[in-house]
């Protein structure tokens, strides 16, 4: 008989079980929780560990659940309301929390989303001071350590202790000086030219350009800043190109030209991002909710 300790157990790693047995897949549930497959498979073996059963065999080229697991299911869906009834059951007045709150984030997300934000914090929850940090690429002890409550991010970092919850995805664009030279016309034209770039850290190339070399293509750089908004003064009066969220066309790069990439680029997606501590806090709930409300409105200005 396999030992169960029962304080291994959180809302986080029930709500995982029941994802993998709906969605039939490791994929699947992660797609549905918005965090990565390694993520997943992390946190089942950890489930394993604590139940002493395989929880899912393959089955052709899915995975079908055991008997136990389906057992563990029904319990967990119960269980899951029961969380549920004592986190409402605490009385939560937004009017009456005083507080300060961080929130990690860098330009684009930080003036997309956090004003809308901010505004609505002012309403309800006056008591709130918002703090906003730059988020660079987050690190796994920014939310540990309690450095903020939440990051905002293309790029969670990885831990079967951070929670993840995808916001909204961006498609990439390329902004040029319509002035001083005309949109890349193929992919020769788009490589030939000297680009600006936004860099985070020394040494570390984005996403974006990880994935282009991923296919052989490399692009040239003369300018490299450390913010988006940094990046049109550069662009005006030159034939720089800058390849950045489509988006960004409603902010800081208003005025400039853009047209789709002449090459393969993945998406743009955008997460929020807090640790597991603050899963079932009633006003982190409140709050992730305030955000979550203000994304559409923002994406239809």
């Amino acid at each position: 008989m396999s030992k169960f300790d029962h304080l291994d157990l959180d809302g986080h790693l029930l709500r995982l079980l029941l994802a993998v047995v709906e969605a039939g897949s490791v994929t699947g549930a992660a797609q549905r929780l918005g965090v990565t497959q390694s993520a997943v498979s992390h946190l089942l073996d950890k489930l394993r560990a604590i139940t002493g059963d395989p929880l899912f065999v393959k089955s052709g080229r899915g995975i079908v659940a055991t008997a136990r697991a389906e057992e563990l299911a029904a319990e967990a869906r119960e269980l899951l309301r029961q969380l549920q009834h004592f986190a409402h059951s605490v009385d939560f007045d937004p009017a009456r929390w005083q507080a300060t709150y961080t929130i990690a984030a860098n330009d684009f997300q930080r003036d997309l989303l956090l004003p809308a934000l901010a505004a609505r914090l002012r309403l309800s929850a006056p008591g709130v001071a918002l703090r906003i940090i730059p988020s660079a690429i987050p690190r796994l002890d920014m939310l540990r350590n309690d450095e903020c409550q939440l990051v905002i991010s293309p790029r969670p970092p990885e831990g079967s202790d951070i929670v993840q919850k995808r916001l909204f995805e961006d498609q990439y664009r390329v902004f040029y000086d319509a002035s001083m030279r005309a949109a890349p016309r193929d992919e020769a034209d788009y490589l030939a030219a000297d680009h600006a770039t936004v860099v985070y850290e020394p040494r570390r190339s984005l996403d974006l350009d990880q994935h282009l070399a991923g296919k052989g293509l490399h692009r040239r750089f003369a300018i490299m800043v450390p913010t988006f908004s940094a990046l049109p003064p550069f662009l005006r009066g030159t034939a720089l190109l800058a390849t950045v969220p489509g988006l960004l066309a409603r902010q800081t790069f208003t005025g400039l030209a853009s047209c789709p990439p002449p090459v393969s680029c993945p998406s743009n997606p955008m997460y929020a991002i807090w640790h597991a501590r603050y899963q079932q806090d009633a006003a982190h709930r409140w709050l992730r909710a305030q955000l979550e409300a203000v994304v559409a409105p923002a994406l239809a200005h």
